[in-house]
């Protein structure tokens, strides 16, 4: 576990055994222990180690803080409720009714992963709705002992909200901020199906930057401190990577012959920046093909 400001924290959720995948993040202060992004289900026992080892256990959280519902940050919400019906979760009402019935969320996500689902995710439980406090971002919030600003934040996702820090100058900003699973690395635009929107993506980085933040906080992973030149960075690798999508949409052949295109470009671009084993990281956390699934839908609804 990092300390990112005192009673701050963020910690590895060593998702499949792998490092620098998932992040979450804890708050324990005044009132008592906050959790942000707890992550898929499949990771409940790291997080139940890292309280361990803080003298905690799940008795202790009263509150979940999400950035949006992907089984990825959200996942193990319920698995939290069930174990402490007391926590209150905070999550942007768009979201709030797939938590309260995660058949679609599950649905969906068995379309992309399979019969991988269980060992990725873990158990999907339905979160109880008199147990959520819905956000539309604007909200001012006191958790922990820490106050927090909320932002609406979409472009990710339709149900993507950011929580800023003012006192210590931590943003934490889910996914909206990119994946960087290597330190100094390059920041990679998530873009899974079906929510991407590259117009509102550009005004929530504009949300984020007006906070001017003194760290991001990515899930994918860990903080940023040099916050103005990783969103601008931010931006120019959203327009290489729509790009490519869009061009790939031009390739002759069916749907499987241009994602195998944009994944063979993508792929180029990463390796012409960093090596083979790092590169294979951020196609791990964030995969290319479905990157180019939430693109390609993008471009084809805008035409």
């Amino acid at each position: 576990m990092q300390t990112l400001a005192p009673g701050m924290h963020y910690f590895d959720l060593k998702f499949r055994g792998r490092m620098n995948a998932i992040a979450g993040v804890m708050l324990d202060g005044a009132g008592g222990v906050t959790l942000l992004d707890p992550g898929p289900a499949s990771t409940l026992p790291t997080v139940r180690q890292v309280l361990a080892a803080a003298g905690l256990t799940i008795a202790d959280v009263t509150a979940v803080l999400l950035t949006h519902i992907h089984l990825d940050h959200a996942g193990s919400t319920g698995a939290l409720l069930r174990e402490n019906p007391a926590i209150r979760v905070y999550v942007h009402d768009v979201g709030a009714p797939h938590m309260a019935d995660p058949s679609k969320l599950v649905a969906s996500a068995t379309r992309l992963y399979g019969d991988l689902m269980d060992l990725l995710w873990g158990e999907v439980l339905p979160v109880p709705a008199g147990a959520m406090t819905t956000l539309k971002g604007g909200e001012r919030l006191t958790l922990s002992g820490r106050d927090l600003h909320v932002a609406y934040t979409p472009g990710h996702a339709s149900h993507h909200v950011s929580y800023f820090s003012p006192d210590s100058g931590v943003a934490f900003v889910g996914d909206t901020a990119g994946v960087r699973v290597v330190t100094g690395g390059f920041i990679l635009p998530p873009t899974p199906p079906p929510d991407i929107d590259l117009e509102l993506w550009s005004t929530s980085l504009d949300t984020i930057a007006a906070w001017h933040p003194e760290t991001l906080l990515l899930t994918h992973f860990g903080p940023s401190q040099q916050t103005g030149a990783h969103l601008a960075e931010l931006r120019d690798h959203i327009d290489l990577v729509a790009g490519i999508a869009r061009r790939s949409l031009a390739q002759d052949g069916d749907d499987s012959v241009k994602e195998a295109w944009f994944v063979a470009e993508v792929r180029r671009e990463l390796r012409r920046r960093l090596s083979d084993e790092e590169a294979t990281r951020y196609e791990t956390s964030a995969r290319f093909d479905l990157n180019w699934r939430g693109l390609a839908r993008y471009w084809r609804t805008k035409s």
